[in-house]
């Protein structure tokens, strides 16, 4: 595609995230809060549905792996310690043409000189470090020993905690500890819908190791994450692996891989994986002076262990399955006409609805009431939903645009008008392929759930 085009395309996107309930921009009465988002019905559901399947997968299906829900507020002293305090910054200019605020590393170049993407101009102030964390207090004085802050990262708490995990999870290396939370970075430049935002979630797993480990699970790790992009129906084809060269990577890492995504707007990060050695840990240990070291029952061993990191954003994540679901495609309406359909083409254990239960007529009791026996059935065992509002066609083309794999709807077949044959059968129609078959009602709990897996 060409910048336009992608441009076009994104811009699409974003209207249709607001248009059918994934994603709206927060406080949007008031004017909206630059960089902060909300999550609609839809959204939600997507969110949630991604933050289940990486715990499923990264946590529950593994022995090796345990979960931790840490504070936000983080005692000023952990940030300090672990260099956020001190050094987590990014370069600050302003414009003094039209008073914009900016990242100096973000600035084009014209000739040489660096002007202001918003102005043009080329009036710019010194660059000068810009300190990433929001700040607060805690308690009713507001001095210096009242001062917390909203956590920049979820990692810190998994290294502040690692000895009382140990303790209680009785687990050998290697092993991990995970965790999906909320993140705040108070960005310059927020920018390119939900993917650069100042409130964010990550999801984050910090697997401990011997040192000598590191490499090799540097190297499994970033192929268990591709693995994990592609289950989730993230093309693989828009998926690459940047080998962070040495001068770019943090001091401390010994191997870093940044998994890439191709979003309309260019290619972009979507995860880190990284091989951290033992740095955060003796960092702690230095400024606690308290021991979070590993001994080895059977080497008699005692050691601070090495950690390898993948860390994902899920904003970034949910951001990338809506762009890869998004397409286009033509399809005939009631009377055979052409036209073209919009359709958002999750992974069906991403959708947000999995399926949608239609009856024929709305004015037609018996089918409703059939209608409405279908969507008892199937809601134990998925999110359902359930529609009688205008054509068939119209309806489906409703869930073709939200991602809904499936359709289900209740006809006078259903009901034995036309055979006894058909009694208690409805129409299960795909969404990719439009195709529709005929399937008795009685066995819906199990062939969709069959599909969605």
């Amino acid at each position: 595609m060409t910048g336009k085009e992608n441009a076009q395309r994104m811009e699409k996107i974003v209207s249709l995230c607001k248009r059918r309930g994934f994603i709206f921009q927060s406080s949007e009465i008031y004017g909206g809060l630059n960089g902060v988002w909300d999550y609609g019905p839809l959204g939600t559901e997507l969110k949630n549905n991604l933050k289940q399947y990486w715990w499923q997968v990264m946590v529950r299906e593994r022995d090796d792996v345990v979960g931790l829900d840490g504070a936000i507020l983080t005692h000023p002293a952990v940030l300090k310690a672990s260099g956020h305090v001190d050094t987590f910054t990014d370069p600050m200019v302003d414009c003094r043409t039209c008073k914009a605020r900016l990242r100096a590393d973000q600035l084009a170049e014209k000739n040489g000189v660096k002007q202001c993407p918003n102005c043009g101009g080329k009036d710019l102030t010194d660059a000068r470090p810009f300190n990433l964390m929001f700040q607060t207090q805690m308690g009713a004085s507001a001095d210096p020993a009242s001062i917390a802050y909203l956590r920049p990262e979820t990692a810190q708490s998994i290294f502040v905690q690692f000895k009382n995990v140990l303790d209680v999870s009785r687990k050998k290396l290697p092993f991990g500890i995970a965790q999906i939370g909320k993140a705040f970075r108070n960005e310059i430049n927020p920018r390119n819908f939900t993917f650069r935002s100042r409130e964010f979630e990550q999801m984050e797993l910090e697997y401990f190791c011997r040192p000598e480990q590191g490499m090799d699970l540097l190297a499994y790790w970033l192929k268990e994450r591709i693995r994990f992009y592609e289950e989730i129906g993230i093309s693989r084809k828009r998926l690459h692996v940047l080998d962070v060269p040495e001068k770019e990577r943090a001091f401390y890492s010994k191997g870093t891989f940044d998994i890439e995504y191709e979003f309309p707007f260019g290619r972009q990060e979507l995860e880190g994986v990284a091989y951290r050695t033992d740095y955060d840990l003796q960092q702690h240990i230095k400024a606690s002076g308290k021991p979070l070291d590993y001994f080895d029952e059977e080497t008699k061993e005692r050691f601070i262990p090495h950690v390898v990191e993948p860390s994902a954003g899920v904003d970034r994540t949910v951001l990338a399955l809506i762009c890869d679901a998004y397409d286009e495609d033509s399809a005939p309406d009631e009377k055979g006409k052409m036209e073209t359909r919009i359709v958002m083409r999750f992974h069906p254990r991403m959708a947000p609805i999995k399926c949608a239960i239609f009856p024929l007529l709305r004015n037609k009791e018996a089918l409703v009431a059939k209608a409405r026996e279908v969507q008892a059935l199937l809601r134990p065992h998925m999110n359902v939903f359930y529609d009688e509002g205008g054509a068939i066609g119209r309806r489906y083309r409703r869930q073709d645009e939200i991602g809904t794999p499936f359709g289900v709807t209740i006809d006078f077949e259903t009901l034995g008008e036309k055979g006894e044959e058909l009694r208690d059968t409805v129409t299960l129609r795909d969404r990719d392929s439009m195709k529709q078959e005929r399937v008795a009602i009685k066995d819906l709990p199990q062939l969709i759930p069959s599909k969605i897996r």
